[in-house]
């Protein structure tokens, strides 16, 4: 039987923050003299990041008779951070009729095909027999923090698991509290989870599945076009984590080496930047999208990029996850959370002061990546 589990709902953006974009994102390199530059806009400000979160403990049990859990409403503390009250400030979600606090179920029949969650600055949909999600939107609400420039932004056109011919079919297990948000259904052989925070940036957003026969999951993410071309997202190598590939930066009360990077971005705000942000993951090379990044390296002036514009595809362990980061957080060199699938604790997590590089605005056309799909 699927247990009944007491498992805190935690604030997620500490947990979406510093996993490397891909596997060809990752290395060290030696400082070369040479620098190939671009127009950098970088920031070394080294600042104390208290947003903090304990990963939630992994279902055990036979998962082939689905029964609900219930999600408690115990929140970890170190919320005082100014930064993040401001960037929270108002926020939180109403989902399917049901405002914070609530620690509830929703009838499996009482779901739809598929449901609204609406908060301040954030609103997606979700389907029901999935738990995939469309429509990621950042809706331009005001905020001192708004990385949007004051208008609603389509992110993510869908995120969407490849669960292979199983579904969910529990009721829905839905936690909200001030400005996050837990859901979680059931199904034979199948669990799926989304956590998510209704601010205008940080670790807004993670999504992770387990099966009973612990194979990986294939998550599809594909980025928003929009009505207005300027909002249209993509992804690009960041031009200032490349000029900057091996250097060797302060972390905390030690050190880390600055790594190639991707992110997304669009046209319209030179403070809209996300990331996706992998635990126990691996991002597919894409063969049919074969990009020349150019790197401060003269013995190697160019790298083999093997990923879409428009597209990434992520095999995920079960237990694993697949976090969303969006602003600063997104542009800061952290290391990646350790791997971890079952009871993950503290020491799991990063957490701690951090390089923020930033990126360039806007993003040369050499480092977007291309083409935005791969050929059929």
């Amino acid at each position: 039987m699927f247990p009944r589990r007491v498992s805190p709902l935690p604030s997620i953006s500490r947990l979406l923050v510093g996993a490397p974009a891909c596997s060809e994102d990752v290395g060290v390199r030696p400082v070369p003299n040479a620098a190939h530059a671009r127009k950098d806009r970088v920031s070394l400000a080294v600042r104390r990041k208290s947003l903090t979160a304990d990963h939630i403990g992994r279902t055990g049990g036979y998962l082939g008779i689905a029964m609900l859990v219930v999600l408690p409403l115990t929140l970890t503390a170190g919320r005082a951070d100014a930064a993040t009250a401001v960037g929270c400030e108002g926020g939180g979600f109403t989902v399917l009729g049901r405002s914070a606090p609530q620690d509830t179920t929703v009838p499996a029949h009482a779901l739809g095909t598929n449901f609204r969650v609406q908060g301040r600055y954030v609103q997606f949909d979700v389907d029901s027999a999935t738990l995939g999600i469309r429509n990621y939107t950042l809706t331009g609400a005001l905020n001192p923090l708004d990385i949007t420039g004051g208008v609603p932004t389509p992110v993510f056109a869908s995120k969407l698991p490849d669960h292979r011919g199983l579904s969910l079919t529990s009721d829905l297990a839905l936690a909200l509290k001030d400005t996050d948000l837990q859901m979680q259904r059931t199904g034979p052989g199948l669990s799926m989870k989304i956590q998510a925070l209704d601010c205008a940036t940080g670790g807004l957003f993670q999504m992770e599945v387990e099966r009973v026969d612990g194979t990986p999951t294939l998550f599809t993410h594909v980025l928003a076009e929009g009505t207005n071309p300027s909002l249209k997202a993509f992804y690009f190598d960041n031009r200032n984590f490349r000029n900057r590939e091996g250097d060797v930066v302060p972390f905390k009360d030690a050190t880390i080496t600055v790594t190639p990077r991707v992110n997304f971005g669009n046209n319209f705000s030179p403070k809209f930047v996300g990331r996706d942000s992998p635990q126990v993951a691996t991002r597919r090379s894409e063969p049919g999208c074969v990009n020349q990044i150019a790197t401060r390296f003269p013995a190697t002036p160019f790298a083999t990029l093997r990923h879409c514009g428009g597209v990434s595809r992520w095999d995920v362990a079960s237990g694993g996850r697949m976090g969303q980061v969006m602003g600063e957080d997104a542009v800061e060199v952290a290391p990646p959370p350790t791997v971890c699938v079952q009871n993950c604790q503290a020491q799991n997590r990063v957490r701690g002061r951090a390089v923020v590089l930033g990126f360039p605005f806007p993003v040369d056309q050499a480092d977007q990546l291309k083409p935005r799909f791969p050929s059929p």
